[in-house]
């Protein structure tokens, strides 16, 4: 499968409903909307990241074994990213440590219990986008769930701030399979017709590159 990857607000989601468009594939998206556990945990996220992490760990492990199908299948997450989102809330006092090793120990069997298929279990490649921090915000707000807010919990700036440089450093040491970074502020695909052209290309690249397409 191709899976996305990137802080809040990248665009994760509208790059997964286009490219998936573009290749004639099948779309996975992250569950948000119809998490009930996500507003609970951003009121208090000490009593609920490790449920919603294993959660998403759940839900997440369904969608790849529902995308083996087809290797041009989009996931607008990947897997790998949860360690750092839950190690970012243990830095942060908002998840204890015990509770990260847990669940790191946990993602690890987990992927190991998956079929091997005749695919392998890290994604074809990983696209990930990269925004400034600046822009993070702005999506953030423009797209308006209210347990996101600034304006209604002024901590998670340094939650928002943290993951966001954490993601660049995340992005250098990933090697679980092939990747390419596309810069989101460069190539603005969400808002612009033009960029989201110039981004399916040098997806299009890449992927005759692999020999996917």
């Amino acid at each position: 499968m191709i899976a996305l990857a990137g802080t809040i607000g990248a665009g994760k989601t509208s790059l997964t409903g286009l490219l998936a468009d573009h290749l004639n594939s099948q779309a996975f998206y992250e569950s948000v909307d119809d998490n009930k556990i996500l507003p609970l945990f951003y009121k208090d996220p000490k009593k609920y990241g490790f449920l919603l992490q294993i959660y998403f760990l759940n839900r997440r492990l369904d969608e790849i074994k529902d995308s083996f199908g087809n290797d041009l299948n989009v996931l607008d997450r990947s897997i790998f990213e949860d360690a750092l989102l839950f190690r970012l809330n243990a830095d942060m006092g908002r998840a204890t440590e015990t509770e990260s090793d847990i669940y790191s120990s946990l993602l690890h069997n987990m992927m190991e219990e998956l079929p091997e298929q005749p695919h392998q279990k890290a994604p074809n490649l990983l696209i990930t986008i990269q925004v400034s921090f600046e822009t993070m915000l702005e999506r953030i707000k423009k797209r308006g769930r209210s347990y996101e807010q600034l304006s209604n919990d002024p901590s998670l700036y340094n939650y928002y701030k943290n993951l966001n440089e954490r993601y660049k450093d995340w992005y250098r040491q990933y090697d679980a399979s092939p990747k390419m970074l596309i810069d989101g502020d460069k190539y603005d695909f969400v808002e612009d017709p033009e960029a989201a052209k110039q981004v399916l290309k040098m997806i299009d690249q890449k992927l005759v590159e692999l020999g996917l397409k």
